[in-house]
């Protein structure tokens, strides 16, 4: 390629490259829930049972007491859903939506971290009963 036509293709780049806003609602791939409380900043890394991930945006976190919460992240988190593993570190005994996670990769038997996600809103909820099990 000349150095013209390098040039010419830069700007190309740049916007092929650009994130796309869109005006559309983020649709989960995760279960049917209902919100049953107000959205908290923190929950206690002592109380989570298990981390589901849903999608490259969502994770439910299951808690001691059958209490779950969906935490929704603000942008998508590449290989997230793939993966379906993320670590964190925090120096708190809560994970609050000000920290990042990390995605897990294994790379030649080896796990190391991915990319780096901020968490969004933990949002209290309960997943939606299937209408054919009333």
């Amino acid at each position: 390629m000349n150095r013209f036509s390098l040039i010419a293709f830069l700007p190309l780049l740049a916007v092929a490259c650009a994130p796309v806003e869109s005006n559309e609602e983020f649709v989960t791939k995760g279960p049917p829930v209902k919100v049953v409380g107000e959205p908290v900043s923190c929950i206690p890394i002592t109380q989570i049972r298990q981390s589901l991930v849903r999608d490259d945006r969502t994770i439910d976190f299951e808690m001691a007491g059958r209490k779950v919460y969906r935490n929704t992240l603000p942008q998508s988190c590449p290989s997230l859903g793939f993966r379906e593993a993320f670590t964190y570190s925090t120096s708190i005994s809560q994970l609050c939506n000000t920290e990042i996670i990390y995605v897990l990769e294994n790379v030649g038997g080896q796990m190391r971290r991915g990319a780096g996600c901020g968490l969004g809103k933990f949002v209290p909820v309960e997943y939606a009963k299937d209408e054919a099990e009333d």
